[in-house]
């Protein structure tokens, strides 16, 4: 595949990011354009490894040594028709996936994987601006309704493929705006939104029915749902975040995440808020509770926002730099990775636990924290010991709760549809990811709980197929 010799004679190459000073006075995205003739190197980095580990490390199972090949000899149209063959949405996670595919590439075993995401969102830009991309609406209708609950990933990737196989669907979404937590969660600087109303005009282009400012469950009654359509796929993801109960937690100025990140996607849109209403870091001293993605994100909007101190503390320990003995490749690497958001400011810490949080005039002041250590216990478990001695105090006047979601919200909707739920709280499906309630089928952060938007657009692609069975008795979805 590729070029015989290319991953000897080339290094790995990725699109270098804006300057921090420029890319932080907009909410553009972050990369530079990529040259083709470096593209077309990358892509001749991809070997004839025999076993294409890639092929497993995508949850979508994309075809990524032929396409690969297809780019290094220029054949961009046949690469095009070979990644949508398995994914739905390239250009959703050419920018937002952490490329699980070069973590088990196996040029990774030296940490020095082809440039796959990349090569893959090349692959379909390339398509939108030839017109190779456009509506494609199926030739017949099967007469049959099907009605999806939630526009994100998963709910994008149902629709398009249930409307391909002749199925009438209807796409609801709450927001004012269709795409999930692609328009309204994720940052405008990882993925613009003309880039998600793209994708949407052209669903809807195809058949797919948008309805959106619709709140199902409260707008539109769940028993409706169930006799409206002969099959409904809930996608609403998890929603539930997780809290913190400590001592301080009421005082203004203490925020989830995503009320926060969401806002900052509206103003970007347009929408005013209110001085009450308006959660912003400018001028203030921000402290980030988690250590993930949504943290990040956090910084990177605060940065921007004009905060005037950023600090991210996680509970748990600092990852290490480089893959441990239990985390051989081709695993996921557990290491300690520092995104755009983490180049552009603030302080990071680990092994902090809040206490509480005290304010003046009920506004929140300062956070009240200790240090921790790690240690396993006699049956190998890793347990939590607070170090006497180690409070300390952190001035904050904006506190972000980045703590991850426990699960989907039971109530209203999903209680009234009479779902079981899983161990952990998430919707329960099957193998062709239906619930234990006739013609109801779930996927993504619904029924999988909280992950990534590529397992999200998998599960949704799953529920596809799963639904056209239960209604036409077989399936031709792939």
């Amino acid at each position: 595949m590729g070029k015989i010799t290319g991953f000897m004679e080339y290094d790995r190459e990725t699109p270098q990011r804006r300057p921090v000073a420029e890319r932080t006075c907009d909410w553009k995205e972050l990369y530079a354009e990529f040259p083709e003739d470096k593209l077309k190197a990358q892509a001749a980095r991809c070997m004839d490894c025999g076993v294409p580990f890639c092929h497993s490390g995508c949850p979508l199972g994309n075809l990524v040594p032929f396409w690969n090949d297809m780019i290094y000899k220029g054949r961009w149209k046949d690469a095009l028709d070979l990644l949508l063959s398995t994914a739905s949405f390239p250009e959703f996670t050419g920018r937002v996936c952490p490329a699980l595919c070069e973590a088990s590439c196996v040029l990774n075993i030296d940490n020095n994987p082809v440039s796959v995401r990349q090569i893959e969102l090349e692959i379909v830009e390339r398509g939108f601006k030839e017109g190779w991309i456009k509506p494609e609406p199926p030739l017949k209708r099967t007469g049959k309704k099907v009605a999806v609950v939630g526009s994100g990933p998963a709910g994008l990737a149902a629709a398009q493929l249930l409307n391909k196989a002749g199925h009438i669907v209807t796409l609801f979404e709450k927001s004012d705006r269709m795409g999930g937590i692609l328009m309204y969660g994720i940052p405008d600087f990882k993925i613009e939104k003309h880039i998600v109303q793209r994708r949407v005009d052209l669903m809807a282009a195809e058949g797919v029915i948008m309805k959106p400012s619709v709140n199902v469950g409260v707008d539109y009654k769940a028993s409706d749902l169930i006799k409206d359509f002969d099959a409904v796929c809930l996608t609403g993801g998890s929603m539930k975040p997780r809290d913190l109960p400590v001592p301080g937690r009421e005082l203004k100025g203490i925020h989830f995440a995503m009320e926060y990140l969401v806002q900052q996607n509206k103003k970007n849109a347009g929408v005013k808020f209110s001085e009450e209403q308006d959660i912003t870091a400018k001028g203030k001293k921000v402290v980030i509770l988690g250590g993930g993605d949504t943290g990040a994100d956090c910084v990177g909007t605060a940065v921007r926002q004009g905060a005037t101190a950023i600090y991210q503390y996680e509970l748990l320990l600092k990852p290490p730099e480089d893959r441990e003995a239990d985390n051989p490749w081709p695993q996921w690497p557990r290491i300690l990775r520092t995104s755009s958001s983490h180049e552009e400011g603030g302080v990071r810490d680990y092994c902090i636990a809040t206490k509480s949080f005290s304010g003046s005039g009920g506004k929140v002041t300062k956070l009240h924290a200790i240090r921790v250590e790690w240690a396993k216990d006699e049956k190998g478990n890793m347990q939590m010991k607070e170090i006497p001695g180690s409070e300390f105090e952190q001035e904050a006047d904006l506190v972000l709760l980045a703590m991850g979601f426990l699960s989907p919200v039971h109530e209203g909707l999903l209680d009234d549809l009479g779902v079981k739920y899983d161990a952990r709280g998430n919707v329960a499906v099957n193998a062709d990811m239906q619930t234990s309630v006739n013609k109801l089928f779930s996927a993504g952060d619904m029924s999988r709980g909280q992950s990534l938007v590529v397992w999200a657009i998998r599960d949704g692609r799953a529920a596809a197929k799963g639904i056209d069975k239960y209604l036409m008795g077989e399936t031709e979805i792939p």
